[in-house]
C-alpha cells in the first residue's frame, strides 16, 4: 500500500510550500489549490485520502467548500487548518463534515499526527480548541442548546442591529468578514429570521439593543 494521498487547499503559497515539505516524507502530496472552487474541482479529479483546507479561501470559503466536498467525496477525510480559534466555527465544521481542526500556529508538530488519526477513523482537534469545546459542552450538554445565543453571536447581533456592515463588524471584533457572515446566517437560520429587519427586531427582543 502506498503513502496516503493528501491535497492542500490554502491561498498562501508560503504556507502550502512549508506544509508540503513537512508532509512529503510520510505522505504523498498530490496537489495544492488556492480557492474553494479549485478545491472542489481538483478533489473530485484526484480523489485524495485527505484534504487539508483553510477556512478563509477566496471565491468559495472553506466552510462551504468542506460541506460540498463531504457530499461529493464522503470517504475523503477533511482537516481544517486555520488561524481561527472560534470554537463555534470549529463545532459547526466538526459536526457537519470535518474530521480534524488544527490551528496554523501549532500545525507543525500536529499535522502528521492529525492525518494519521483521521485515516484511522478518529477525530483530531487541536488541544486549545478541544478544551473550549469541552468546556462549552459541560456548561450546557443539551443537544439543542444552540437555540440560545452564544456570547459571540450576541456581539455580532448587536453590531449588525446597530447598522454596521459585516466588514465593519469584522474590524470591531478583529475577525474576518467571512466569520461575521457565518455568525449572522447561523443566527438567522437558528431563529428563523428572513431579513435584516427581522434581525433588528430579534435584537430588541433579546435585549441586545434598546428600542431608542
Amino acid at each position: 500500500m502506498g503513502r496516503p494521498r493528501v491535497l492542500l487547499a490554502d491561498d498562501h503559497t508560503l504556507i502550502v510550500d512549508a506544509f508540503r515539505k513537512l508532509l512529503e516524507p510520510e505522505f504523498k502530496v498530490v496537489g495544492a489549490v488556492s480557492d474553494g472552487y479549485a478545491l472542489l474541482e481538483q478533489a473530485v479529479k484526484l480523489k485524495p485520502d485527505v484534504v487539508i483546507l483553510d477556512l478563509n479561501m477566496p471565491l468559495l470559503n472553506g466552510l462551504d467548500a468542506g460541506r460540498e466536498l463531504k457530499r461529493l467525496l464522503p470517504q475523503t477525510k477533511l482537516i481544517v487548518l486555520t488561524v481561527s480559534e472560534d470554537f463555534e466555527i470549529a463545532a459547526e465544521a466538526l459536526r457537519n463534515w470535518a474530521s480534524g481542526y488544527l490551528l496554523k500556529r501549532s500545525a507543525g508538530p500536529e499535522l502528521a499526527k492529525a492525518i494519521s488519526s483521521v485515516l484511522k477513523g478518529k477525530s483530531y482537534v487541536t488541544p486549545k480548541v478541544a478544551q473550549h469545546l469541552l468546556d462549552e459542552f459541560i456548561r450546557d450538554p443539551r443537544p439543542h442548546h444552540t437555540r440560545m445565543l452564544t456570547p459571540r453571536q450576541r456581539e455580532v447581533l448587536q453590531l449588525l442591529a446597530e447598522g454596521r456592515t459585516m466588514k465593519e463588524v469584522g474590524v470591531v471584533l478583529h475577525v474576518a468578514t467571512r466569520t461575521v457572515a457565518f455568525h449572522k446566517y447561523r443566527i438567522m437560520e437558528q431563529f428563523n429570521l428572513k431579513s435584516n429587519a427581522d434581525l433588528v427586531r430579534f435584537a430588541i427582543k433579546e435585549h441586545v439593543i434598546g428600542t431608542q
